[in-house]
């Protein structure tokens, strides 16, 4: 083993190769001793930097330019597919009018990126499997003490029919052995599954704790993210366990008498992990909710607001443009709807990337990289408010060229899975006219809509059946709607699965539980006209104000 990289000895200079290391070259990346340090920045090149060794690698390594080699390239141009490019490159003719991003700034935000997956794959993905594998091994440990039982049972039932009965039990206990086999390969093929799947996520927490530690630009943007496929979890296995069933001594029909041994049973449950919920703990409400921040977007009128990360957040009014601020105000990105049209709602998907629908195009549109597509387009149907919910479908409200009819319709990417329209007496489940209807997925995956017009917040549940179907209906509280009726507009739900509707009117935020009791209201934040809402990973309501374009953050937990 080379000393000068053993564990077990000092780190040496690489250029004398004797004397302990006091700095390092954060540029050429060489262990340097003070006597040596001077003849390695000796030869004038100006790009050398010399830092204390406890410091060394705090530099990043741009990648270099293909076009100007004596170049690094500190810039992305998004206009070309976010391709590298240097100082020169950008004054140049071919990238004249681009787009330019920082690439130290998109190292940074893909580098929170991946520790917060590691934290995801480490604390919620992760031991979720582990218990899942645990079950499965519990099961299979308890399968002998559960078959013995069968087998003492019908010893029992043996010893009262004496000799004459003893074929038949060897010919059931045989049929049990094979149930027991079938029970086991059962039990041990799903926990064969869950061990490979455990496998895979230690080798991408490997990989992650490379890139981690590394600082090479390049594999840390093209790093691609595991969430979304380790976060489908398998199928939850439940195997029932045969009974043996005696029945009364009967000479003449001895083995149909003896007893019953019924089949194996074996359920398969939907097993959902959901990562928006990073705290399982029981969270209460506040007595009095706190106003953390108040961030002044330059909306005339402001409609909507979507979390997007680390307190980041897009918003749209009035206008074409769609704005990204930070939780201090300032501006970080500005899209512009090309039908110069106002965009109906906003959304985020899992991938990150920016979601709006377009009333005039009839559209919902996709920007990703800086490119906006088209992902829907509808005929006969305009689409309003959006809902990326947990398993990444999209949900979109929509009313029909008459204003007649509203409806609720899934989408997976550009595909219609799910239409939610009627209850199961046929009536119409939502208003018909084109108002307002914010839709958001329940933790529990209730679909909830507020819709303005009924004056109501509308509850399914999706999973009873293709249509879905109604739990039940909010259509306000005494306490609060004395004296201005409850017109429902913004809608978002938080960890515990209650629900949080804005009240236009009466200034105010209903709190709900899961099954649609009122809890209690939020209005001592000086709210004018609550609009738009999201909670963030952490708790925190977000809510943008129609009347002066305000976003407040709100501490209600």
């Amino acid at each position: 083993m080379d000393p000068r990289s053993s564990a077990q000895d000092v780190h040496r200079c690489d250029l004398c190769e004797t004397a302990i290391v006091h700095s390092y070259c954060d540029f050429c990346h060489v262990n340097l001793c003070k006597p040596c340090v001077v003849d390695h920045i000796s030869d004038g090149y100006d790009k050398h930097k010399i830092v204390p060794f406890q410091e060394r690698r705090s530099t990043l390594i741009y990648p270099k330019c293909a076009t100007h080699s004596h170049k690094n390239c500190d810039w992305q141009c998004k206009n070309c597919n976010d391709i590298f490019v240097c100082s020169s490159c950008t004054a140049s003719e071919i990238h004249r009018g681009h787009i330019f991003i920082e690439v130290s700034e998109v190292y940074t935000t893909k580098k929170n990126a991946i520790a917060d997956e590691a934290n995801k794959l480490e604390n919620v993905i992760s031991p979720t499997y582990e218990e899942i594998a645990l079950d499965l091994e519990n099961q299979l440990a308890d399968l002998d003490g559960g078959y013995e039982k069968l087998t003492t049972a019908m010893s029992k039932q043996g010893e009262q029919w004496h000799r004459e009965i003893d074929i038949i039990i060897n010919k059931m206990k045989a049929e049990i052995s094979e149930i027991k086999v079938k029970h086991t390969d059962i039990l041990q093929k799903h926990l064969d599954e869950i061990k490979q799947i455990q496998a895979l996520i230690k080798q991408t927490l490997l990989a992650i704790d490379e890139i981690k530690k590394s600082t090479e630009v390049s594999p840390t943007i093209e790093y691609s993210s595991k969430i979304r496929e380790f976060s489908k979890l398998p199928p939850k296995v439940k195997v029932t366990l045969p009974t043996f069933i005696p029945k009364p001594l009967d000479h003449e029909k001895l083995y149909n008498m003896f007893g019953q041994i019924t089949p194996l049973s074996t359920a398969i449950e939907e097993n959902v992990l959901s990562l928006n919920q990073p705290n399982t703990s029981v969270r209460e409400l506040l007595d009095e909710p706190e106003l953390v921040a108040t961030i002044q977007t330059g909306y005339e009128k402001l409609l909507n607001v979507t979390y997007l990360n680390e307190d980041c957040f897009w918003t749209s009014g009035l206008t074409k443009d769609i704005k990204c601020f930070n939780i201090k105000g300032v501006l970080l990105h500005t899209i512009s709807n090309k039908s110069e049209q106002r965009p109906s709602d906003i959304a985020v998907d899992s991938d990150g990337n920016l979601l709006f629908s377009d009333g005039i195009s009839r559209t919902v549109k996709k920007v990703k990289n800086g490119q906006t597509e088209e992902l829907i387009r509808l005929q006969g149907w305009t689409p309003g408010k959006l809902c990326v919910i947990s398993d990444g479908d999209l949900l979109v409200t929509m009313f029909s060229d008459a204003k007649t009819q509203s409806k609720v319709v899934r989408y997976l990417g550009s595909t219609e899975k799910q239409t939610i329209q009627f209850d199961d007496e046929g009536k119409p489940l939502y208003s018909g006219n084109k108002n307002v209807k914010y839709i958001t997925e329940n933790r529990n995956h209730d679909i909830c809509v507020a819709d303005y017009e009924a004056g109501a917040v509308v509850v399914v549940n999706q999973n009873v059946n293709q249509n879905g179907k109604l739990r039940w209906r909010y259509i306000g509280h005494p306490s609060v709607t004395k004296k201005v009726p409850f017109n429902p507009i913004g809608i978002t739900t938080d960890s515990q699965s209650r629900i949080l509707t804005a009240d236009y009117y009466n200034h105010c935020i209903h709190i709900l539980d899961q099954d649609g009791q009122f809890l209690r209201y939020i209005a001592n934040c000086d709210l004018k006209g609550p609009y738009g809402l999201c909670v963030d990973n952490n708790d925190n309501l977000f809510v943008s104000e129609h009347l002066n374009g305000n976003v407040k953050k709100i501490k209600f937990l």
